[in-house]
């Protein structure tokens, strides 16, 4: 029986041999899918890439940087843009690719879904990485539903060989089809790497295919849409048959009468699992290839289709009349992994599959923000306040944690202006309602919530946390940073200014790490009676590399062991024992660990004795 991994090249070998004429490999590299289709976008002759960064396909752009990949790359400051971007260069005839998380294809479904209409004249491909197990997300959406409703083809890689070869093969069929092409990810594909063979050399770069002015083709007034949307359905029956011809759906033969059906990474742990029994699989997803699935089960006594998160395929197969096994071993929500399909082998076989010997428990490490962390001030004043506080996504949302536990609701990006607005709104009874959201997230999606702030008023404080960088993806720039995904130095957005321009009276500035001043302002700010936009200022302490170049240290004579640094939640504040004899009953004291301190004197300000100062 040959391994899952040299099926997948089989796959793609005989793909070439079916006309994708790919160029003779000779080189390898180790590499994550996330890397990998960079690499297909080298080597696609792409124009144009753009994305916002998301966990888990924040590589994607960033290795498209490093590589060079595409003529023009760029950071957006939403997945909306970055689509509509990505748009404009596949109408102008140019090859364009957006990548973004799960959730991000929420904010591009507006462009999507009329694009598929519109159609495009250069190869158009959108990554999809969702994120089942919601490791980095608020949700676990499945967006094969999505591609289906959009009414995209879309490719499904279970490794890194086949993230390349179906980004070439997306790229290809984007032009024969003129339509958006979805390559999805999940975490555990985007993340694991393995080994590739890539051609020596990049094939020769393409010219721009002819632009012709059409606006009966690509203005979707409804009088051109109609004619589109009968287009459109004439393309999915001709994909259909694309998707049943192609070599990214096939069958591997096996032993008994039990068969499995599986896509991208569930693929992999099937073959794992179940090395012996038959498989089928989907790596062409949608449309799904139901004519060579009904051939597959033929003869088969039950037919289990396993896949993360939706029963996407399950129920084409079963809308196809095609019988699919109904198991009752829960296997819909969360990430999948070997250990769930051996739990359903004992269902299947009343007898459970090989165990691996477990590895090592690793001791669990809750997320909490950083030490020296500019926000974590913020949240302890606003906790101290009273305040009701509508959060948003990013490192910030952390301070929903225990000990600062200061927020109250987190929706999705660009949310906490409008959640704010709407509980002033319906007569919430605190008096003190504050929205907090990161730069980059103001940029992304909280400058609208703040302009229907000012023109429909709202006693709310927006705390905008500046801290000049995305941080909770890897430290990527935004229209705050003053420089490019390309390196080029760029405008840097005033925070301030906009709020000022869009109509809030009251905008203030202020260091982050100035409690005192903080308290004051946000004091005033949330008693107010109108709208105020506090921006607190202070840099992403690992970004800024200032872990270590100031440390504080801990006077154990002057700490009366009253817990009150502890309230900040700094991981550098440390419980350790008393040399002496207890104090208050407590047989320990404060203590700061150095490697991990960055001397931002939160802890100074709050401690009621000054057990706190500066360490040489």
């Amino acid at each position: 029986m040959r391994s899952a991994r040299s099926e997948s090249k089989t796959c793609a070998e005989v793909a070439r041999g079916e006309g994708m004429k790919y160029f003779a490999r000779a080189m390898k590299k180790l590499l994550s899918a996330n890397e990998a289709v960079a690499h297909g976008v080298l080597h696609s002759s792409v124009r144009v890439a753009a994305a916002y960064p998301g966990t888990p396909s924040t590589e994607i752009l960033e290795t498209v940087a490093k590589l060079r990949a595409a003529a023009s790359f760029e950071w957006s400051v939403n997945e909306k843009v970055a689509f509509e971007v990505a748009c404009g260069a596949a109408m102008a005839g140019g090859r364009a690719i957006a990548a973004m998380k799960q959730v991000g294809l929420n904010v591009a479904m507006d462009p999507l879904m009329t694009i598929a209409y519109v159609g495009v004249t250069g190869g158009l491909v959108l990554v999809s990485a969702d994120d089942p197990g919601m490791h980095s997300s608020q949700n676990e959406q499945d967006n094969r539903v999505l591609a289906r409703f959009a009414r995209c083809p879309t490719f499904e890689p279970a490794d890194s060989q086949e993230a390349y070869d179906m980004t070439r093969a997306a790229f290809d069929l984007s032009e024969k089809f003129r339509v958006p092409v979805i390559l999805r990810l999940t975490t555990r594909t985007s993340h694991t790497s393995g080994v590739v063979e890539l051609p020596d050399e990049p094939p020769p770069a393409r010219d721009l295919l002819p632009y012709v002015k059409d606006a009966r083709a690509r203005v979707s007034v409804p009088a051109n849409a109609k004619l589109m949307r009968e287009a459109a359905e004439r393309r999915t029956a001709a994909l259909a048959a694309e998707s049943e011809a192609s070599a990214f759906n096939f069958a591997l033969d096996g032993v008994g009468g039990t068969a499995f059906v599986a896509s991208g990474v569930a693929w992999q742990y099937v073959r794992e699992v179940f090395p012996r029994c038959p498989a089928f699989k989907v790596g062409f997803s949608w449309p799904l290839p139901v004519e060579k699935l009904r051939a597959f089960a033929k003869g088969k006594t039950r037919l289990v289709v396993v896949e993360e998160n939706d029963p996407v395929i399950a129920d084409g197969m079963r809308a196809a009349g095609i019988d699919v096994y109904r198991e009752q071993t829960p296997l819909r929500t969360g990430e999948l992994n070997p250990a769930r399909l051996r739990a359903l082998s004992a269902e299947l076989f009343a007898t459970p599959a090989p165990v691996a010997a477990a590895p090592a428990a690793v001791p669990p490490r809750p997320p909490v923000l950083c030490a020296g962390c500019s926000h974590r001030g913020v949240f302890h004043v606003l906790r101290k306040l009273g305040a009701t506080v509508c959060g948003d996504i990013g490192c910030y949302t952390l301070g929903a944690a225990p000990p600062l536990s200061a927020l109250d609701t987190t929706i999705c990006m660009g949310a906490s202006i409008g959640n704010a607005m709407g509980m002033r709104k319906a007569g919430l009874g605190s008096k003190r309602i504050a929205a907090v959201l990161g730069d980059s997230t103001f940029f992304h999606s909280g400058m609208t919530g703040l302009l229907d702030l000012a023109y429909n008023g709202g006693k709310v404080t927006v705390v905008v946390l500046d801290n000049r960088i995305t941080a909770m993806t890897g430290h990527q720039d935004n229209p705050g940073t003053g420089r490019t995904l390309m390196g080029e130095p760029a405008k840097e957005a005033d925070i301030a200014g906009i709020a000022r321009a869009v109509g809030i009276g009251k905008v203030f500035e202020v260091d982050a790490y100035d409690l005192k001043e903080m308290e004051a302002l946000l004091k005033d700010c949330l008693d107010g009676d109108e709208p105020a936009v506090v921006v607190a200022k202070g840099p992403c302490v690992v970004n800024a590399k200032l872990v270590g170049k100031s440390v504080r240290k801990t006077d154990e004579t002057k700490c009366v062991s009253c817990g009150a640094c502890f309230r900040l939640g700094c991981p550098a504040i440390v419980r350790k024992a008393r040399a002496g004899e207890p104090v208050n009953g407590r047989d320990w004291a404060a203590g700061v660990d150095a490697s991990l301190c960055s001397g931002c004197t939160l802890c100074e300000q709050v401690c009621p004795k000054k057990a706190f100062s500066a360490a040489e």
